[in-house]
């Protein structure tokens, strides 16, 4: 029989992946994102009876209402929730950083997903279904810049925890899959358009990309039911952990 799976943040980067992952292995899902025009091709890509898509603001509480009441039959029975939908808004340090960013990231990163995944626990509980949370190594490592979107992922960490740790005795898994560096949108989003500085950032880098992070979800979600991965982090070889930094009086 087949499964459903509904992986918001589908227009692009890893939601896209993961989308055409899933699809081609046989599962229906439910593709949302802001961007209709993007998730129209993974329509055409698959058929409207495998990828249904949802086009809404995830921050729009009522549009996300609205897109769930709407799903057709066929796609009504969700086994699992891909919260992937997140961004980073700017570089600044704390002190220099635009408030706004902050909330973007906050309304985005924790509000919209612990609202999403409060609508479809009922559903999830009742299927013995599946949860996984996109966060990052930013949640766990900080490094000068990250200040709330670091916050936000480490939000996003510890509430799968205490999901995991509530929905004990449910049959229904939670998993954090943590990635660090990975070539996607990310950065045009982060640095709101500047392709100089992503170009800068992954050149010679050999970072993670989309269908990585694809894999990883996929195979997350099709281990056996008796089977629960907690946290999955992810980085490219390239990629550590960074030293600690020492500020030091003028000599």
């Amino acid at each position: 029989m087949s499964k459903t799976a509904l992986i918001t943040g589908a227009t692009s980067g890893f939601g896209a992946a993961a989308i055409r992952r899933f699809a081609a292995a046989g599962w229906k899902v439910i593709a949302t994102g802001r961007r209709g025009e993007r998730l129209q091709p993974l329509v055409a890509e698959f058929g409207a009876d495998v990828v249904h898509a949802a086009a809404f603001d995830i921050r729009d509480h009522a549009a996300m209402d609205a897109a769930l009441a709407a799903l057709p039959a066929g796609f009504r029975d969700i086994d699992l929730l891909v919260n992937n939908a997140g961004l980073a808004q700017g570089t600044a340090p704390a002190q220099g950083a635009a408030l706004e960013d902050w909330r973007t990231m906050i309304d985005t990163n924790i509000t919209a997903l612990v609202t999403l995944t409060h609508r479809l626990l009922p559903q999830l509980i009742a299927r013995r279904g599946a949860i996984i949370n996109i966060s990052s190594v930013a949640g766990v490592y900080p490094y000068p810049g990250g200040n709330a979107y670091g916050g936000t992922k480490a939000f996003v960490s510890q509430f799968s925890l205490g999901l995991r740790s509530d929905l004990h005795g449910t049959g229904v898994r939670v998993t954090t899959i943590e990635p660090g560096m990975a070539e996607t949108e990310f950065t045009l989003v982060r640095t709101h358009g500047d392709q100089n500085a992503s170009d800068k950032l992954y050149s010679g880098a050999h970072p993670m990309t989309a269908e990585d992070i694809a894999e990883s979800i996929f195979y997350v979600a099709t281990l056996p039911a008796h089977l629960n991965i907690n946290r999955l982090e992810i980085m490219p070889t390239s990629q550590s952990f960074a030293g600690f930094q020492v500020a030091r009086d003028p000599s």
